[in-house]
């Protein structure tokens, strides 16, 4: 699912759990505008809009969110949507996950969450209830999603520290990609492991923004386009998207935001934030996504990062993190962590 591409592979496999559902995959392939004969080319691609159209249609005619894929334990249309809502309120990422838990625990379906924490880490795991046809591929997309929605949430990029998965990988490589972390397979569990910084990160969404979310969510999360309300995600976003690693001055935020520099400080400050702790924030999400890179080194990853010095970029990562790059590296990359 990288770029705007997607395999035709992708259109198959949904094609296959929508027919044991009952769904004629001719219907479906003319509600979604893909040509038929796409599917007998087997290095075929379609556009990511075609594919979303596709996935949106096998849910209105299954009748299930889970698409087929769960094998008699649906998920209507429209779950999804609720759960949103029942979690929005929340004051934090842990109360909206736990919420979030506690309402898919009113279904009976085939895989539930679970939220265990230790002070230094938190896990997202999902657990399976008896076996499902096409479980890994359930799996795969309630972990990507899972990792987006969690975003979306708090207005920037999630970046985990490793995500494990309990079987063998689905494809060469491209669901790995999706992620700025490593990927492990064949784990003991599936589940995603956060830095337990973000489980007291407050939620930057309200209802007004939730509404327009839902209208396109689908779309959204698969872009990975965490749009937000806050100014630190609409400042990040223009960071990321016309500067890369170089900073602009706030003159030039200002400029951007079509804010004076007066008015800009204090609705940030109203965040409980600044534009040198927006800034910070980036360079140590930043240095973290470099550090689960093993072809760098630190040396390397700290010219990236704009330091002159590794020894300043030192200092600045345990002031960040509490602890060394290096540390923090062996940590990221250890196999049993």
């Amino acid at each position: 699912m990288t770029g705007n591409r997607i395999p035709i592979t992708q259109a198959l496999l949904l094609l296959e759990a929508a027919k044991r559902s009952g769904v004629s995959s001719e219907e479906l392939l003319a509600e979604s505008g893909i040509d038929p004969r796409l599917l007998r080319e087997g290095e075929a691609h379609i556009d990511k809009r075609l594919f979303i159209q596709l996935m949106l249609a096998v849910m209105h005619r299954t009748e299930d969110e889970f698409m087929g894929f769960g094998e008699g334990r649906v998920s209507k249309p429209g779950t999804f949507s609720m759960m949103a809502h029942a979690v929005i309120n929340c004051a934090t990422l842990e109360k909206a996950i736990r919420r979030g838990i506690k309402f898919y625990e009113l279904f009976d379906l085939a895989i539930v969450g679970r939220l265990l924490q230790t002070e230094d880490e938190a896990s997202i795991r999902f657990v399976s209830h008896g076996e499902a046809n096409f479980r890994p591929y359930i799996m795969e997309a309630i972990v990507f999603l899972t990792v987006r929605f969690l975003s979306w949430l708090i207005g920037q990029q999630i970046v985990p520290k490793r995500i494990n998965l309990d079987f063998a990988p689905l494809d060469d490589g491209d669901y790995a990609a999706l992620f700025p972390c490593q990927v492990h397979y064949k784990q003991s569990h599936c589940e995603i492991l956060l830095d337990s910084r973000y489980m007291t990160m407050p939620l930057v969404q309200n209802a007004l923004s939730l509404s327009k979310f839902l209208r396109s969510s689908l779309e959204e999360l698969m872009d990975g386009d965490i749009k937000n309300a806050s100014l630190n995600a609409q400042i990040r976003s223009i960071i990321s998207k016309e500067f890369g690693n170089n900073f602009p001055d706030f003159s030039v935020v200002c400029d951007k935001l079509a804010m004076t520099p007066q008015t800009l400080r204090r609705r940030l400050k109203d965040e409980n934030t600044s534009y040198q702790e927006i800034k910070d924030t980036i360079r140590k999400d930043a240095s973290i996504y470099y550090l689960s890179k093993p072809e760098l080194t630190i040396d390397e990853i700290a010219l990236l990062m704009g330091f002159s010095e590794a020894s300043s970029f030192h200092r600045a990562f345990k002031k960040w993190t509490g602890k060394t790059p290096s540390a923090y590296r062996h940590e990221l990359l250890a196999p049993d962590s």
